[in-house]
């Protein structure tokens, strides 16, 4: 089984694959990340995906509407973005701090296709600073790599997942500071099981132990908001 899964997951769906596997040690189980945009076309393109977790719950919908998916999409997740540095406190600043001359550089996802990158343009145009930071603006084609131009230095700061954020690898090295979940639109995140794997066995069973509670307590555990729980700002 293949599983192509948003970047915000990177850290997460890597424990839960873990966990998963355990009890399918026979099995071969393959995580793969990237932007939700461009495997959205992939998977209308005939990526041999066999289950699809979307940072954006209409990419799945979309899927589904077309015939590429063969399950209704299940929300799995609400995401939040934060800003995070690996050079300054971030856990002092707001997005309006973003138009200090001192910060050269700030990385997002490509809205284009990266919905966490969206949900920045959305959040800096709420703020009035979109306009202001326009030219500082660096841009990763997932949130994973928005975060790493923010930890090797490229940019001064990222608007970041903050499931990657409270990950001991970026965690260890600086702060973040919550971005109002009432600045953009929620980031809901939703999986389905693709035309693809429609007879993967495995798709199904793994489709089922995202509702378990070990694999509910990892998604907590990074900062995921689940279906029925409420985000606090």
């Amino acid at each position: 089984m293949t599983i192509a899964a948003a970047a915000d997951l990177k850290f997460a769906m890597d424990e839960i694959a873990a966990e998963f596997r355990k009890a399918h040690a026979d099995d071969q189980v393959e995580v793969v990340y990237g932007s939700s945009g461009k495997f959205h076309t992939q998977i209308q393109q005939g990526a041999p995906f066999d289950i699809f977790f979307s940072a954006d719950v209409n990419f799945a919908r979309e899927l589904k509407a077309a015939g590429q998916a063969v399950t209704e999409p299940k929300l799995y997740a609400i995401g939040r973005i934060v800003l995070w540095s690996a050079t300054r406190d971030a856990s002092k600043l707001a997005l309006t701090d973003l138009a200090d001359p001192a910060i050269k550089k700030i990385a997002i996802a490509n809205p284009e296709h990266a919905p966490y990158g969206k949900r920045a343009e959305e959040a800096l145009k709420a703020t009035g600073m979109w306009d202001k930071v326009q030219d500082k603006l660096v841009f990763g084609e997932n949130i994973a790599q928005t975060a790493q131009y923010a930890q090797s230095g490229a940019a001064d700061i990222g608007i970041v997942a903050l499931s990657l954020a409270v990950n001991q690898e970026l965690a260890s090295k600086g702060g973040y500071s919550p971005v109002p979940t009432d600045l953009h639109s929620p980031l809901e995140q939703a999986y389905v099981v693709t035309k693809h794997g429609e007879d993967n066995e495995l798709a199904f069973a793994f489709a089922s132990y995202m509702t378990t509670e070990a694999a509910r307590h990892i998604m907590t555990q990074y900062g995921f908001v689940l279906p029925g729980e409420t985000a606090q700002n």
